[in-house]
């Protein structure tokens, strides 16, 4: 039977709960597999497995346990070895790294920040920021909405603007948040959000990073901003 790693801990760390389930239906039981100073969170895996609905919260439930009690490694969804000394095997190949990983996140979580434009906002914005964009704006209202070439000129300058002001805001979005972190990651490229960011923040000054996402929020009005976290530390784990 093939082993499902939820992720990485120090063998000291306190247990979860007895019989705790993990992914699966019926839900595999979360067992401890050791080896000197490191210790992995596994089960049995499914034959089957899929990103089905239930076991991505399974598995995120598990590593929000085992977060609770002190650092850990996050395997991302689908990490099956083939059996259980695979597992032991790299505890002991890699002891010294994850050790030093696990150091570096002790009482660290992450939080992911996209951020996107309202677009009525940042329209007035890229107007009130360009004054020959907004005369000719002002010019095409004034004749009617203008001629299908003045259209589709103004259209295509506000295109760039707007994309030259999503560079800006996603600099601004990290600059304004990156003092409330220990460090930062740069998350995947995803149309529609003009910045995705993960910041590794101190468990104790969560409330401190959260206040300056509300900051930020206020202060540019013309941006949309989404907050998610305290999450384990995906991000900052090789």
């Amino acid at each position: 039977m093939s082993t499902y790693v939820y992720g990485i801990v120090r063998s000291s760390h306190p247990d979860l709960p007895e019989k705790m389930g993990g992914i699966g239906d019926p839900a595999r039981t979360v067992r401890v597999l050791t080896h000197g100073e490191l210790a992995a969170l596994v089960s049995e895996a499914p034959e089957d497995l899929k990103p089905k609905r239930r076991d991505l919260l399974a598995h995120q439930s598990v590593l929000a346990e085992a977060g609770a009690g002190g650092p850990v490694l996050p395997m991302r969804f689908g990490g099956v070895s083939p059996d259980d000394d695979t597992v032991v095997a790299v505890l002991r190949e890699r002891e010294d790294h994850y050790l030093e990983r696990l150091k570096a996140l002790d009482n660290k979580v992450e939080y992911n920040v996209k951020a996107t434009h309202d677009e009525e906002s940042v329209l007035h914005q890229v107007l009130a920021d360009d004054p020959d964009l907004r005369a000719l704006s002002e010019a095409n209202r004034a004749a009617g909405g203008g001629s299908y070439e003045q259209k589709l000129a103004l259209g295509e300058r506000v295109v760039a603007a707007v994309k030259q002001r999503e560079a800006r805001d996603a600099v601004t979005v990290q600059q304004a948040l990156e003092g409330a972190a220990v460090d930062v990651r740069p998350g995947p490229e995803n149309s529609g959000w003009l910045a995705n960011i993960s910041f590794l923040v101190d468990r104790d000054e969560a409330d401190a990073f959260v206040a300056a996402v509300d900051r930020l929020g206020k202060e540019h009005g013309h941006l949309v901003l989404q907050v998610n976290g305290p999450l384990p530390p995906y991000s900052f784990v090789e």
